[in-house]
């Protein structure tokens, strides 16, 4: 009897002994186990919240980049003043002085985008109030331009688009008393913190008295407009502005100003606010026979609404 209970006694003491030692290694690879389950639930969690954060990025990016694309399905409202205290006082090539433009403008536009199955318009109306050197002042030729975009010519990152360009009859005073009419034709695009175009515009009549003399005909300029814009991150950005180079038909002459913007776009829930202040001067301008600003400033803001 004492010798089955020394055996007995034996049997669970080895019993506890092997359990012991297979206690570490079994919860070794229980650990391992739920260690693996934890970091694949981790992993998916931490994937989901990346492809969240990196959505809301993309999405803040795209309305970044309409607020700096005036070719967007979007409503616009623009209100800008534009101060060219000084021009360039040299001698033209016929013996006379080169002529001065206005000192300033106050400018307001409004874009009210129509969205149709096959192509979009962009009815682009804008009203300048002028101020020439002689202290007279009044409102300028007001503009009506209609941007049409087919579809086939929107590519989602850019589009391009042409469409008619009239203007209205002006104070005589700072512009023409007479109708104007034209073409415009635009085309841009974005790739990662760039944004570029180009704006083409031709019209004949119905501009500023002082843009140039009088010419041999009512052909104005060929406009030429390349922009460029890099975003610097935070809704900061610097771009070259209003770069409006424009060719004289008559005279053969070419004029190119040049500029550089600074801005910040402030990305709202329905909209976003485009503030920027821009300097410009001439580059090319000897042989061109219109005014050439010497100093420009300007003061822009924005609201853009995207359709939809």
């Amino acid at each position: 009897m004492e010798m089955r209970k020394k055996i007995g006694a034996w049997r669970l003491a080895g019993t506890v002994a092997l359990a012991l030692a297979l206690m570490p290694g079994l919860l070794l690879a229980y650990d391992s186990a739920g260690s693996e389950g934890r970091e694949e639930t981790e992993d998916s969690q931490t994937a989901a919240a990346n492809q969240a954060s990196s959505e809301e990025a993309q999405a803040a990016q795209d309305k970044l980049n309409k607020a700096l694309d005036s070719t967007a399905t979007q409503w616009s409202f623009q209100f800008a003043y534009q101060a060219m205290p000084d021009y360039h006082q040299d001698t033209l090539d016929n013996g006379q002085m080169r002529p001065a433009g206005s000192t300033d403008y106050v400018q307001f536009r409004i874009v009210a985008p129509i969205a149709l199955e096959r192509l979009t318009i962009l009815p682009r109306l804008t009203f300048r109030h002028y101020e020439n050197a002689q202290g007279q002042s009044g409102l300028g030729n007001t503009e009506l331009f209609a941007l049409i975009i087919p579809k086939a010519l929107d590519w989602g990152s850019g589009r391009g688009g042409i469409g008619p360009l009239v203007t209205f009859p002006g104070n005589k005073d700072v512009a023409r008393d007479e109708w104007g009419y034209g073409f415009a034709a635009a085309v841009v695009n974005s790739s990662g913190p760039w944004f570029y175009g180009l704006l083409v515009t031709q019209s004949w009549r119905g501009v500023e008295p002082t843009a140039l003399p009088p010419g041999k005909s009512d052909t104005n300029p060929l406009g030429i407009a390349p922009f460029l814009n890099f975003q610097l991150g935070g809704g900061w950005y610097v771009g070259n502005g209003d770069m409006l180079a424009s060719y004289d038909w008559d005279s053969k002459s070419f004029y190119l100003p040049i500029g550089v913007r600074f801005g910040k776009v402030l990305v709202m829930d329905n909209g976003s606010w485009n503030i920027y202040g821009e300097y410009q001067t001439s580059a090319i301008y000897k042989s061109y026979p219109g005014p050439a600003v010497k100093n420009s400033y300007r003061f822009n803001v924005s609201y853009t609404i995207p359709l939809g």
